[in-house]
């Protein structure tokens, strides 16, 4: 019989099992003593909107992972829906718009029909997976391919700029502003939001439960009488999703588009992931671990700012923690069995 843990034992068993956290955040602390401004609002504040919305793709990719699947598409996805949203926020006035007869459409609009596409593409994605059986690798991969296709056809592979100001004003906006106090930045408070909801669906509802037992082992959930291929269609539909709010979100965050934002983030995500405890082999993972991984992941790209590492090498600093992380995983699973 299992005994329950306390917070700090929860705490401790965590850092225990995840040994590169541990690594990176004693890094991070060093660097923040010796290194000018790092300890700061400003680069708090950085921080926060960048791993805020990448926290956003890993919650979609998490579902994935937790399945024992993958989705390479979701960086694509994430640039498609920053083109899609760049294409229709622009404003009526501007010189350089892509399609000069459409009219100015309202933000929420845009964000609705974004949040549409992104959802029909993921549950596509989730029926070549789970009706098909086409390995989540090999169908993830084709819709990567083709998502980026479609984005590259539908700009021309023309940079898209000239936003509504309304649109860029309210995402870079930050709330509590007091004094001193800089404010804290709405992409943080929209994170937490989906964070809430994400520890609800995986934790209390039916749709968490299946969605682990199916990473577990999916012929026993058959038996059991899960359907596991409305569950895996759910989880990619909702990825989907993720990658699609992920995008609206960058696209007010930089000020532009085009087909080639979100390049390589779905590596980011399943690397942060990974970091955060979410098992390569299944069945194993927790939102809260999602975010720390992503922080962790994000803290490290900071790091190696601060620090003046040359550029190229940071690919293979951080491809290293990647490798470093699935290996971990490995084998904290070989050690179970």
């Amino acid at each position: 019989m299992k005994t329950k843990q306390s917070f700090s034992q929860k705490i401790w068993s965590y850092f225990k099992g995840n040994p590169i956290v541990v690594i990176l955040v004693v890094i991070s602390i060093a660097v923040g003593f010796t290194v000018d401004n790092f300890l700061s609002w400003s680069n708090f504040n950085n921080l926060a909107s960048n791993t805020s919305v990448r926290f956003l793709i890993a919650l979609g990719v998490s579902g994935c992972l937790i399945t024992k699947g993958t989705d390479l598409s979701a960086g694509r996805q994430v640039g498609l829906a920053a083109c899609i949203t760049g294409v229709l926020i622009q404003r009526a006035n501007y010189a350089g718009r892509l399609f000069s007869n459409l009219p100015e459409i309202n933000m929420w609009l845009v964000l609705l029909i974004v949040l549409i596409i992104g959802t029909l593409i993921g549950f596509i994605n989730g029926f070549i997976i789970a009706v098909l059986n086409v390995p989540p690798f090999i169908a993830t991969l084709g819709t990567q391919t083709i998502v980026y296709g479609i984005s590259l056809v539908f700009t021309n592979a023309q940079p898209i700029g000239g936003f509504q100001k309304t649109f860029i004003k309210f995402f870079n906006n930050k709330i509590l502003k007091t004094g001193e106090f800089p404010g804290i930045p709405v992409y943080l408070i929209i994170a937490v939001i989906f964070f809430v909801m994400f520890w609800f669906l995986y934790n209390k509802t039916t749709h968490g439960k299946y969605m682990y037992a199916i990473g577990g082992n999916e012929n026993a959930a058959e038996v059991s009488g899960v359907d596991t291929r409305k569950v895996k269609i759910r989880i990619y539909a909702l990825a989907g999703f993720m990658y699609a709010v992920a995008g609206y979100l960058l696209t007010a965050k930089s000020g532009g588009s085009s087909a080639t934002l979100g390049m390589g983030y779905e590596l980011e995500a399943i690397a942060g992931a990974t970091i955060g405890g979410v098992s390569t082999t299944g069945g194993i993972g927790t939102v809260s671990g999602v975010l720390v991984g992503v922080l962790v992941f994000e803290l490290l790209k900071v790091v190696l700012q601060f620090l003046q590492v040359n550029p190229y090498y940071n690919n293979i600093v951080q491809g290293l923690v990647i490798v470093i992380a699935v290996a971990l995983d490995i084998r904290k699973y070989v050690a179970k069995k």
